[in-house]
């Protein structure tokens, strides 16, 4: 009888394991067909019969970001909207640059993990949990370097040497999006109010008016 119960013990272990499992593609794949009008949670599958190969490719990856901007920064996608294949895929990459001193602000990605890989250069980089305490947690990498930040939290990178920098980083979802925080919070339209902001941040609201308008 024991027997009988440790056996059914370990088939419900592993009927959960598979439960827990993402579900299986219904199909070789789902082409984006951003012509469409209609909407769903993605795009709508491309008839597979008029498929090609450029579906599934991108090139540019190799090509420098123009960086002179106030962040010292740029990011090249390869996201759903550049390789309409990777509809449903659940995958996607970009390619970042950093001039001396550049950075990526603090951002999330509220639909995507991110691994990032240094190819050149050296980045201070960290992210922020959400509980307990808000605490940060970060590390300087260097060429060959990886670092990932989980889905959804605050993040950022910074270019720590005296050259440029290069990374590559891998997410996973289609269209990962990004909130940048001090966009968000300062530059949203319509303005939040700033009798909430000068109350969230602790500060007069003529620092937030200023604020603002660098928004």
């Amino acid at each position: 009888m024991a027997s009988q119960f440790l056996l059914l013990g370990l088939l419900a272990i592993t009927c959960s394991i598979v439960l827990a499992s993402d579900p299986s593609p219904l199909q070789d794949f789902c082409v984006a067909d951003p012509k469409s009008p209609v909407l769903v949670n993605g795009f709508v599958c491309k008839d597979p019969k008029l498929v090609q190969a450029n579906d599934f490719f991108f090139s540019g990856l190799n090509i420098p970001g123009n960086t002179s901007n106030p962040l010292g920064s740029q990011v090249t996608l390869a996201t759903v909207a550049q390789i309409p294949g990777l509809n449903t895929l659940g995958i996607s990459m970009v390619r970042i640059d950093y001039a001396p001193m550049g950075v990526i602000p603090p951002h999330t990605h509220p639909r995507g993990s991110e691994i990032l890989t240094v190819i050149e250069g050296s980045l201070e980089v960290g992210f922020v949990t959400s509980n307990p305490g808000n605490r940060l947690i970060s590390k300087v990498l260097h060429k060959g370097d990886v670092f990932v930040f989980p889905v959804g939290l605050i993040h950022f990178e910074r270019n720590v040497g005296y050259g440029n920098a290069v990374a590559i980083a891998a997410l996973s979802g289609q269209n990962p999006g990004i909130l940048t925080i001090a966009n968000a919070v300062f530059g949203s339209t319509p303005p939040i109010s700033a009798d909430v902001l000068a109350k969230a941040f602790q500060v007069d609201k003529g620092i937030v008016a200023r604020l603002e308008s660098q928004f």
